[in-house]
């Protein structure tokens, strides 16, 4: 599959915005989770096509919300510190290469283990 510069860019400020705060290793999984998604076989309205469209799919990465305080730092707005950025973009080829192993084994869906509550798509996913 081609990857064109804008699928890693939004991959990249996807891991930023959802996954900053995670360790090296969550961002890595988070990424993973979205490459499962891309590569499930769905037909691509479901998931959405190419990285872009996966992760700027309609409520699936709230940091795309435009309610979130995310949004505007993704549509650049406001600037993510290079660092952070850099950081992500990292990860991100990283992944897209799959020069890192899936951590997750296959899972298209995560969430923050210290969410006050879990979803409820949690129960009986691992």
């Amino acid at each position: 599959m081609t990857v064109s510069e804008k699928d890693r860019d939004i991959l990249a400020r996807t891991l930023w915005g959802e996954a900053r705060g995670e360790s090296l290793a969550g961002q890595i999984a988070v990424a993973w989770t979205i490459r499962n998604r891309l590569n499930d076989g769905k037909d691509k309205s479901w998931w959405g096509e190419g990285y872009a469209g996966v992760c700027q799919k309609p409520y699936e990465f709230s940091c795309w919300n435009r309610t979130d305080p995310n949004y505007e730092f993704l549509i650049g707005i406001k600037q993510i510190q290079f660092r952070e950025l850099a950081q992500a973009r990292i990860v991100a080829d990283q992944v897209i290469a799959g020069k890192v192993p899936d951590p997750t084994s296959g899972a298209t869906h995560f969430y923050a283990s210290t969410m006050s509550k879990a979803p409820t798509w949690v129960k009986g996913a691992t």
